[in-house]
């Protein structure tokens, strides 16, 4: 036994001095996010809020490692946990805090004692792998107890003291502080818990890291924070369901606030989930309902988007109470086909300028018929661009044909592609003079399958779309 603590000792050693990961921060247009040297960075993130409290460190590490290959970049976890996080200890017996207070964090000398080395060693392995954590102090019933487990446990002055201990503790790691955690604001004081946690949070890690909020279900962080200065960037909860107008139109409403912010939804709807809470009228969510909302977002203006699915967040097993019925294990979920299909997206953002990128639904021509073209509910097409005009890109969320007018490319020679958001890969329609109005047909004619297709200014000579640049 003392032979595999020493071996368990030497790689926690080993991962804790791996090279750091790069420090991120706002890039200098205010909509995305980049690395310290300037290279963009696409935030892909996954809703593993239970993961610190309830994995083991082996079932963290699969965990991980299948995420990192399926191209992820941020795990969002908490730290006091929603599920009586405060009391019901971690898998290996530990509790995060002495009598609740979050002053007085509750550790123990030695590697493997207590409920923050846990949570460091579960840390250091996302950031080996290359992701980040998206790292919540707290969920959000032990600053506002609006519905949850609870006990509401700080104060502007403990919120401070916790944030700075924790500020300390990670501030060479791989993190993105995520204050709030699905809960509203609903007085001065909650503003003022928020403020103090920022304050503290800077001050322990020398604001060496970003800081956002994560809101209740349809809301964002932006109409309580938007112009508190500790907020980087805005992150929204569109929610649950599954229609475009009253859910992600939202994304772009934040995106168009000023001053400008980077904005991204951090929990849309789950695979597997029940549709909008109501699996009795619409059943549980498939992964072309996934699919649509990252597109959506994407293309309104989002840095980035999170996936989730509705068993891994909550690390469903038998032996625990299931939250909205889940319809798997999370060991069967981690392998639903719609969370390997999020990184199609991010090849094929990356395979196009990136910071130059803008929303722009002007590239489709409406139609006699609007609620066809550009459509209605989980039909809607968006569309995006380089602001140069060198290349455009339309959502289709279904075989249905739909007109674009040309002159957004500002070349004469136009190549087209369809790509495929199931699969990532992309095949070619042809080039032609770039004139007027065209009008393009999906390959799958009157399907629920969804598309992209991609217009190039064809001198620019881009690689095929969802094969990555090479950036110097």
């Amino acid at each position: 036994m003392l032979a595999v603590r020493l071996l368990a000792l030497f790689f926690l050693a080993l991962t804790l001095t791996a090279q750091p990961l790069p420090v991120l921060k706002v890039c200098d247009n205010h909509r995305f996010l980049v690395t310290a040297d300037g290279k963009p960075f696409f935030y892909l993130g996954d809703t593993a809020w239970e993961l610190f409290h309830r994995l083991t460190r082996e079932d963290a590490a699969s965990y991980l490692q299948l995420r990192a290959r399926q191209g992820f970049t941020v795990i969002q976890a908490v730290a006091l946990a929603e599920f009586d996080g405060l009391n019901a200890p971690n898998a290996y017996g530990h509790i995060p805090l002495v009598e609740h207070d979050p002053a007085r964090p509750d550790t123990r000398p030695g590697p493997e004692n207590d409920y923050w080395d846990h949570v460091d060693w579960v840390v250091a392995k996302a950031n080996s792998l290359g992701l980040y954590v998206g790292f919540l102090p707290t969920w959000g019933d032990k600053w506002n107890k609006k519905w949850g487990q609870g006990p509401e446990i700080f104060t502007p002055e403990n919120a401070e003291a916790y944030g700075r201990w924790l500020g300390r503790r990670y501030k060479d790691a791989g993190i993105v502080w995520i204050l709030g955690g699905d809960r509203p604001i609903e007085s001065a004081r909650h503003i003022d818990i928020l403020r103090a946690m920022a304050r503290g949070l800077a001050q322990g890690d020398g604001s060496a890291h970003l800081i956002t909020f994560h809101p209740t279900g349809g809301q964002g962080s932006a109409a309580p924070l938007h112009f508190e200065p500790w907020l980087d960037f805005n992150m929204r909860q569109n929610g649950h369901g599954a229609e475009f107008t009253g859910h992600y139109d939202a994304t772009f409403a934040d995106y168009q606030r000023t001053p400008s912010k980077p904005v991204l939804d951090a929990e849309p709807i789950y695979e597997g989930h029940p549709v909008a809470f109501k699996a009795a009228d619409f059943g549980h969510s498939l992964a072309a309902d996934i699919r649509r909302p990252l597109y959506w977002d994407l293309f309104t203006g989002a840095c980035g988007h999170t996936y989730g699915h509705h068993s891994v967040w909550q690390f469903w097993t038998p032996d625990r109470k299931p939250v909205n019925d889940p319809l798997a294990t999370w060991q069967e979920a981690i392998l639903a086909p719609g969370a390997a299909q999020m990184q199609h997206a991010r090849h094929l953002l990356e395979s196009r300028p990136f910071l130059t990128r803008i929303p722009d639904d002007t590239i489709l021509v409406t139609g006699r018929v609007p609620t066809a073209n550009p459509g209605a509910g989980r039909y809607r097409f968006v569309a995006t661009r380089d602001e140069a005009g060198s290349y455009a890109m339309v959502y289709a969320p279904a075989g249905r044909s739909f007109q674009v007018r040309m002159d957004v490319i500002h070349a004469p020679r136009v190549k087209a592609w369809w790509f495929n958001p199931r699969n990532g890969q992309a095949a070619s329609i042809g080039s032609f003079d770039n004139k007027g109005i065209r009008e393009f047909t999906p390959p799958d004619p009157g399907e629920l399958l969804d598309w992209v297709l991609v217009l190039d200014d064809e001198a620019r000579n881009y690689p095929v779309p969802g094969q990555p640049v090479t950036r110097q």
